[in-house]
């Protein structure tokens, strides 16, 4: 009967921790839509909706923390989701939660928080993501994408590259390089949102995971913008 009322006590204890975990990661999913909603329905600045046609996968980073001037660290914590069937051209998947982490230039002011999208542009730099620790414009190509949605995203920079990068801080919205930095699949944030240990590419890629209600403005607003994908 001890034994029994100790595994009673521990469950009771540990419930409540996993709830707040799993809490955690949909409040940072539901703000990741957020950012990428605002971003793609600004009406004069913005990623070009022709890139995010091309696209096979979108990252997004809300609030990314950085420190020091010109020249720090960068941590932050996100989703990924990506287009599902043969070829990529099938509607996008319940999201994969991700890290970025790594050394950052030219791109922060002080301690502030900025958000950054990220486009993958093709198989290759898809499935590397996805199974493992990147570093970005050493084992994936990247290059600033494009402001503007009229913006011309026929340059070769934009075609070779695997990753195209932009961030927001302080209503500022700007294409940048995140050359240097890494990024990962969150598999322990994986397990709190979807209570299992899916890999991330277990998420993008097979049907049976569940997607989770937070993330329903995130693909919302991608199928609106680009329910297929062009080549």
């Amino acid at each position: 009967m001890k034994k029994i009322a100790c595994l009673s006590l521990g469950a009771l204890l540990v419930l409540p921790l996993i709830a707040n975990a799993q809490g955690k990661e949909e409040d940072r999913v539901k703000e990741s839509g957020q950012v990428l909603r605002d971003i793609l329905e600004s009406p004069d600045k913005g990623i070009p909706h022709d890139l995010i046609d091309k696209a096979e996968c979108v990252v997004v980073y809300p609030s990314v923390k950085k420190a020091a001037f010109v020249v720090g660290g960068s941590y932050g914590r996100g989703v990924m989701t990506c287009r599902t069937g043969a070829n990529f051209r099938g509607p996008w998947s319940a999201p994969a939660m991700m890290a970025l982490e790594g050394a950052s230039f030219g791109f922060q002011i002080g301690g502030q928080a900025t958000d950054f999208v990220l486009l993958i542009m093709n198989e290759k730099g898809a499935k590397s993501v996805l199974s493992s620790k990147v570093k970005i414009g050493g084992d994936a190509s990247a290059a600033a994408g494009p402001v503007g949605r009229n913006a011309s995203a026929e340059t070769d920079v934009m075609l070779k590259a695997e990753i195209l990068s932009w961030s927001r801080a302080q209503g500022l919205f700007a294409g940048v390089s995140l050359s240097g930095s890494t990024m990962r699949p969150d598999d322990g944030a994986n397990k709190n949102l979807y209570g299992s240990d899916y890999t991330a590419q277990d998420i993008v890629f097979k049907h049976e995971v569940k997607t989770p209600a937070s993330a329903k403005v995130l693909l919302a607003e991608l199928n609106k913008i680009s329910p297929k994908r062009k080549s």
